[in-house]
């Protein structure tokens, strides 16, 4: 079965199309494509993403990102060269994730919302579209995420050496995989912050000409702030034991503002920042995961020689290892997990692993959306008429 991935991270940089070959349990990469959003979208979807915003922006946006969700699988799917395609696996642009309950009108609730409206990628491509993989998750009890763990664990898994996979997108996540384990003793959280404080400050310190810490120059031209840095890492959350799940709703920009409150010179503010991200995943690490043989990593951090550095300091003695080697581009890992688990979908398995994030139970993921005719994706993919960008 072919089967498409869609995947905008946290930090929104674009669209992610993933396209993969899937017979059985083995997973063939077959192509895969980034594309940036239009100007102004970026802002678009941080301005519903931190504060409460009146539906109809989130409406708008939801169709808006359809739209352009659409438009870049349907220009991957063109230069990949590939006559058809039988599935769409869209993860859709997450603008608030509330993994732990809190009490509305009396009762404990937990909730999230990814938007890209998949109604709208279906009518586009003319092919059918799983959506909206996390409620279900959220409603047998669990925290909606962390969901890729479940492709770590078919992708990864080997019957004599413990490993860890590490993905540092936005936020930076583990799933530990011990040596010849089966799916009730993975164990995968979210570590703390990936790229996101790293990206806001950049794009502070440049007045918005700089979108991300290239190389990680700027933290390597700063100084560390230790007691900034002991403070950071003084949160519960650190100590928190799994399941758990992070989002903007703690890193965004609250969590930056109180960051530059501090008055550090730019430089040092980075050069703090990369080392919490680099000293929180190894601490998640060292507290809830078996101790690791390989690391596997993928994500923009892996880019990122600062926190690479940092990370090979804080965890002596492990192997760490780019995802590349094992087939899975570190920038398409995420996208390709969504192919996965929209196939899972289709087959009726369930693709959570309550392991990881609480659930009560496995349970089927996400909601199909069929598309309207089997003719429909041969004639429109020659012609996609809606860019993004």
């Amino acid at each position: 079965m072919i089967v498409a991935g869609l995947m905008s991270g946290t930090s929104a940089d674009g669209i992610d199309v993933a396209i993969v070959d899937i017979r059985g349990r083995r997973v063939r990469p077959l192509a895969h494509y980034s594309f940036p959003y239009p100007a102004g979208a970026r802002e678009a979807i941080f301005a519903v993403s931190n504060a409460n915003t009146h539906t109809a922006q989130i409406a708008r946006l939801n169709v808006l990102l359809g739209e352009w969700f659409a438009a870049a699988l349907l220009r991957a799917w063109r230069r990949a060269g590939i006559s058809k395609l039988d599935l769409i696996g869209s993860h859709g642009q997450t603008i608030y994730h509330q993994g732990t309950p809190q009490r509305l009108l009396g009762r404990p609730v937990a909730c999230t919302l990814q938007i890209g409206e998949p109604a709208v990628i279906a009518a586009r491509t003319g092919v059918h579209v799983v959506a909206d993989f996390r409620p279900a998750d959220m409603a047998a009890g669990g925290q909606g995420a962390p969901l890729v763990p479940y492709v770590d664990y078919l992708l990864y898994r080997h019957a004599r050496r413990n490993r860890v996979a590490l993905n540092i997108g936005g936020i930076a996540n583990i799933t530990s995989l011990p040596a010849g384990a089966s799916p009730d003793q993975v164990i995968a959280f979210d570590t703390g912050p990936g790229n996101m404080l790293l990206d806001a400050l950049a794009a502070h310190g440049s007045g918005g000409r700089q979108r991300f810490d290239r190389d990680g120059r700027i933290a390597a031209r700063g100084r560390v702030a230790r007691s900034l840095l002991r403070s950071l890492l003084a949160d519960p959350y650190f100590r928190r034991r799994p399941p758990k799940s992070a989002g903007r709703e703690q890193y965004g920009a609250e969590f930056v503002g109180a960051l530059l409150r501090h008055g550090l010179p730019a430089a040092d503010l980075m050069a703090t920042a990369t080392a919490f991200t680099a000293a929180s995943i190894a601490l998640g690490i060292r507290r809830f995961a078996v101790w690791p043989e390989e690391l596997i990593v993928s994500g923009g951090g892996l880019r990122n020689p600062q926190i690479m550095g940092q990370l090979a300091a804080f965890l002596p003695g492990v192997r760490i290892r780019d995802s590349g080697e094992f087939g899975i581009d570190s920038d398409a890992k995420e996208a390709i997990a969504f192919a996965v688990l929209a196939h899972e979908t289709w087959r009726r398995r369930p693709a959570n692993l309550p392991s990881a994030t609480g659930a009560r139970r496995g349970v089927i993921l996400g909601k199909v959306v069929y598309a309207g005719g089997a003719a429909a994706p041969n004639r429109d993919r020659k012609g996609a008429d809606v860019e993004p960008g």
